[in-house]
């Protein structure tokens, strides 16, 4: 394993930790404003599109962290979560994901 791989596994090993805590929190009953999400969304590249219920985005941004945690967050709920208004899930090919606000406009 090259030092860049075993940098790359340590920071996913990190990342999973967080999304773990995050979870664990909300669990807890942690109101939203007390719990520190291990992704930024503002951080990743979105590409809008639009499907047969509306517009919505995706990303395949794969060498960003903030992905790959959102990635591993989204693993640990099954591949689908809301977070501050907006629905997040994984496509079946496991690299993509959607996103989506909800509620009223």
């Amino acid at each position: 394993m090259t030092e860049n791989a075993s940098k790359e596994a340590i920071i996913d090993f990190c990342n999973a930790i967080e999304a773990a805590c995050v979870n664990l929190k909300h669990n807890l009953g942690a109101k939203p404003s007390e719990i520190k999400y291990p992704w930024n969304p503002e951080k990743i590249g979105w590409t809008d599109k639009q499907g047969e219920k509306g517009p919505y985005q995706i990303s395949e941004d794969v060498n960003n962290m903030d992905f790959k945690a959102m990635l591993q967050d989204l693993a640990g709920h099954g591949g689908k979560l809301n977070r501050e208004g907006t629905f997040y899930w994984t496509f079946k090919n496991g690299t993509t994901v959607g996103r989506k606000k909800v509620g009223k406009a």
